[in-house]
């Protein structure tokens, strides 16, 4: 199984750009990333990313904090593309599981991906809440897991075997923080992996020797040295 690269930003041009690579298959944003790359307003600037990006799966997250107005911004952003994915998070900001929303939402056929995942608690509550008729993705976040020292490839295993039952739910690798995440994913048969900009570039330069890397390393090295004027 191929295990498909979204690219994890919302910078438009960097969206235009990786548009046109066979190499990204989608795009993953989130209220972060929108206020990061500058927008002011959230609907006129997805609507201008969905401009360039018209068939690819690209992901919006609703921002509000109860479960009513979570539902409201759902629908909103559902309408905005056949390949849009509504994401919203496994949780409010109180800790409160949104399976109420997850529900309504994957039984009137929206796709969504649920995220901000960090057990297989959460995995399984999720599961049993999502029509599985309905293309659904379940992020689960790695990078961030790691960073505190936990191993994420446990829940991956456990989230990914459950997942095996339905065509419809596929497992997604968030908060990447190196290209040896991509082999992680793939060697886990992870569906999906979501990434910033420079780690799919670094993906992109796969198969370089070694030899060639350390005199590239060196040479690195060397120029900087030279710059600075160093002496001893």
């Amino acid at each position: 199984m191929r295990t498909k690269i979204f690219c994890d930003i919302a910078d438009f041009k960097t969206i235009k750009f990786f548009n046109n690579k066979s190499l990204v298959d989608g795009f993953t944003t989130n209220p972060s990333l929108m206020r990061l790359a500058g927008a002011k307003n959230y609907k006129e600037y997805s609507l201008k990313i969905l401009k360039v990006c018209k068939k690819k799966p690209t992901s919006f997250e609703v921002f509000a904090d109860n479960f009513k107005d979570m539902l409201k911004q759902a629908y909103k952003i559902n309408s905005w593309g056949k390949n849009v994915y509504v994401k919203i998070p496994v949780v409010n900001s109180k800790g409160v599981f949104t399976g109420p929303v997850i529900k309504e939402l994957s039984d009137k056929g929206i796709k969504l991906n649920i995220t901000a995942v960090y057990t297989f608690k959460q995995t399984r509550k999720i599961f049993k809440e999502l029509n599985k008729k309905t293309k659904s993705i379940i992020s689960i976040f790695a990078g961030r897991m790691a960073d505190k020292g936990k191993d994420p490839l446990p829940i991956f295993k456990k989230s990914i075997s459950l997942s095996k039952k339905y065509k419809n739910i596929e497992i997604l690798w968030a908060s990447t923080r190196e290209a040896y995440n991509y082999i992680q994913a793939k060697q886990l048969n992870c569906n999906i992996i979501t990434m910033p900009p420079k780690v799919i570039n670094q993906i992109s330069r796969f198969g370089k020797s070694f030899n060639t890397m350390t005199k590239e390393t060196v040479k690195g090295f060397l120029k900087d040295s030279r710059k600075s004027k160093f002496k001893i």
